[in-house]
């Protein structure tokens, strides 16, 4: 039986450490320019009972994401044993390219993927590497694509990495910035004559009622520069949109693959908000008239915030290798994959060990 199966996986965790203390001496402002009133020491309280986040990782001046995604790639490549030569693809999903520290200028040209093949000495010509922007959904989406060439016989074996160096468009005096990190992840997907692997999947996206304003590039909440290189988000927004359609496109998923939902070992979600993943992973489980039980949500947010397009694949390395809070995967388990993001992009994949 043909299937897609993850056959090595690989993470790279910036070495800077940022404690929500960091930000005690910042400035925050609302997006009209207005100082807030509170505390610094009230909103750190407050953002970290809602996000769950304690610290997070930032990548050091000298690294680039393809210098991320590079290393986990090499963890990657390691663990599945294979021949990098054999590659058929490199996808390499990121929302701000290889920005340098300190630059306003997003660089995408040539791709990073391209930089990554580079990195790794890839001299295979037709190992195609290529970048996808899909939001924070991006690993998934990547994964997805790589399922597709391999179904159409156009691959045996893809790279799929998630890279991201948010911290260098993220808004001192915006309070939301506390919630962004860097990290890269990486797993090695290939054709197997074996079960399992991936079993459905489901991508959609959202633009019809405004949607695509929800996370995008703004200027800085302090209005002392004009410079349009900030990542900026509608919290609210977000947060009611993924609950409201999140756990929906979860159910569909899931039933594509005919798994009955008392299957499902583990939900690997993406790590933006620890109260909104946990309602949204409740509210899946209620569509079924069920409850989820306590040990499905593995998650890591608190300690390496929210890397985007590499929570999703960081976490599920965590938790194959290192029995990440007792989290542990089995031959034959049933897991979810799951992720919302800028577009609004919301994708999710049903896949058995």
């Amino acid at each position: 039986m043909s299937s897609t199966k993850i056959t090595g996986s690989g993470t790279y965790l910036p070495e800077i450490i940022l404690a929500n203390q960091s930000f005690l001496d910042h400035h925050f402002y609302d997006a009209e320019g207005v100082t807030i009133p509170s505390s610094n020491s009230e909103i750190i309280e407050k953002f970290q009972a809602i996000t769950g986040i304690e610290e997070r990782r930032y990548a050091s001046k000298d690294l680039s994401s393809a210098d991320l995604a590079t290393q986990a790639a090499e963890t990657a490549i390691e663990d599945a044993k294979i021949d990098r030569e054999t590659l058929d693809y490199i996808i390499v999903a990121h929302n701000v390219g290889n920005i340098k520290a300190a630059s306003c200028q997003v660089d995408i040209l040539p791709s990073v993927a391209a930089r990554v093949k580079t990195n790794l000495g890839i001299k295979n010509p037709r190992c195609v590497a290529y970048d996808l922007i899909f939001g924070c959904p991006g690993w998934i989406e990547g994964m997805i694509q790589a399922h597709a060439f391999i179904k159409a016989g156009m691959a045996k074996k893809c790279l799929v990495i998630g890279s991201e160096t948010l911290s260098r468009v993220v808004d001192a005096s915006d309070r939301d910035s506390m919630i962004f990190a860097d990290g890269a992840g990486a797993t090695i997907v290939e054709a197997r004559n074996e079960q399992g692997g991936i079993l459905s999947h489901l991508s959609t996206t959202f633009t019809a009622e405004g949607e695509a304003d929800y996370i995008y590039y703004g200027t800085a909440n302090q209005k002392t520069s004009d410079q349009t290189k900030y990542i900026k988000m509608q919290g609210r927004k977000v947060y009611e949109f993924a609950l409201s359609n999140v756990p929906q496109a979860m159910k569909d998923c899931l039933e594509l693959s005919g798994v009955t939902i008392d299957k499902v070992k583990k939900i690997f979600i993406h790590q933006a908000n620890q109260k909104m993943d946990e309602a949204i992973v409740k509210r899946f489980y209620r569509l079924f008239k069920t409850s989820a039980p306590e040990d499905v949500l593995p998650m890591n947010i608190e300690k390496y915030g929210n890397s985007s397009v590499a929570t999703v694949p960081t976490l599920y390395d965590l938790v194959v290798k290192t029995n990440f809070k007792g989290h542990t995967l089995a031959s034959g388990d049933v897991i979810i994959f799951a992720s919302v993001g800028a577009g609004m992009n919301i994708n999710a994949i049903t896949y058995q060990v």
